[in-house]
């Protein structure tokens, strides 16, 4: 990209009020000119860009001027379900699987229209618009300026994982400097100093995360009261369960309920009951780590440990988990008497995976 020198001018009439502004504040001309110089050197290949500064400083002007037909203000949301506000070209099997890519893995929500969603989930909505469209390019002015920041930096790392699987180019503007560690751009322009660096390649920010274990079944009610309502197929919850929460900075995050599996061969088996993570902290596989770490409890009391889904986002994450083998995947026969442990719900009306934890990786980082 060549160098730029934008100049914007704004002449207001001479009302009433304007005359009664420049002589109150002495202006010496009602005249009011931005000028805006610098250079964006592109590499040859690049996925993510950043343009950061303070309000002010022609973030905005600059993204309008050098990519006019990519730049997105906003997207139409009309329908009563978001899903049928997705691209009328792409199959369900395309949108949900772009969905889950950018941490918005919560079917339940899916089902409703784009107004009653939280800021957190309506960012990976228009994020998730962009990535089924047809621009190779897109930028985003006020990246993340609606939501806590903590979601910021935690969605910010689940774009780009999602971008990167794609062959498509996305620029954030904001003002926001601290989602450059979560983003991870390839290169970012500071219109404070109109300086342009290339990113530096590096690991995202440690988080703390910590699981409890809930006590009493009060304790219980409460967190499923929280989280229930996002699980992709159930609200309901086994009371017998041990429940566990995973907490971001001491926030909770992630719920995970066990139950003993009754086997005819198996004597010391336990199955995830329900695990859930919250929209906010979807798609930086706090789930996966969440299952390693409560997995790792049950295998050191020499107890085995599965867990049968159907979720996109988490047979995804299991397949590239070395701690985790597969061990059934089709429709569940009615009644089965199969002894086998992949057997471990009744369904019939989806294809189901269910996985047992082998522990590959002692260190079991997700």
């Amino acid at each position: 990209m060549p160098n730029f020198d934008i100049v914007r001018e704004v002449c207001p009439k001479k009302s009433f009020r304007v005359s009664s502004v420049m002589g109150k504040f002495d202006l010496q001309s009602e005249n009011i000119k931005e000028h805006f110089e610098g250079n964006i050197d592109l590499p040859e290949q690049w996925q993510i860009g950043l343009i950061i500064g303070k309000s002010g400083t022609g973030k905005t002007t600059i993204a309008k001027e050098l990519f006019p037909k990519s730049y997105i203000t906003n997207f139409k949301y009309n329908a009563e379900t978001i899903l049928d506000d997705m691209p009328e070209n792409k199959s369900i099997e395309e949108i949900s699987k772009t969905f889950n890519s950018v941490g918005f893995s919560s079917p339940p929500s899916w089902l409703k229209p784009y107004s009653v969603l939280s800021n957190g989930e309506k960012m990976r909505c228009d994020l998730a618009t962009a990535i089924l469209s047809d621009k190779q390019l897109f930028v985003f002015d006020e990246f993340t300026s609606v939501v806590d920041r903590q979601v910021a930096k935690i969605g910010s790392f689940a774009m780009q994982k999602a971008i990167r699987r794609t062959k498509k180019q996305f620029i954030a503007v904001t003002c926001h400097n601290d989602v450059e560690d979560w983003l991870l751009p390839d290169w970012i322009f500071d219109t404070d100093t109109m300086t342009f660096r290339i990113g530096q390649k590096k690991n995202k920010p440690a988080l703390k995360f910590e699981i409890y274990e809930t006590g009493t079944t009060e304790e219980k009610k409460h967190y499923w009261k929280m989280f229930g309502k996002y699980h992709y197929l159930n609200h309901s919850l086994n009371e017998k369960g041990k429940c566990y929460i995973g907490c971001v900075n001491n926030n909770p995050a992630t719920f995970i309920s066990i139950i003993n599996f009754p086997h005819p061969i198996v004597k010391r088996m336990k199955k995830v009951h329900r695990l859930v993570t919250l929209p906010e902290y979807q798609g930086i596989g706090l789930g996966i780590k969440t299952l390693n770490l409560v997995g790792n409890s049950y295998l050191s009391d020499k107890w085995r440990f599965g867990i049968t889904t159907s979720s996109p986002s988490l047979v995804f994450g299991l397949k590239n988990n070395n701690d985790w083998r597969c061990v059934f995947k089709g429709r569940m026969k009615s009644q089965s008497k199969s002894t086998t442990i992949g057997n471990m719900n009744t369904s019939q009306n989806r294809i189901t995976t269910s996985w047992e934890y082998v522990r590959k990786n002692i260190t079991s980082n997700a």
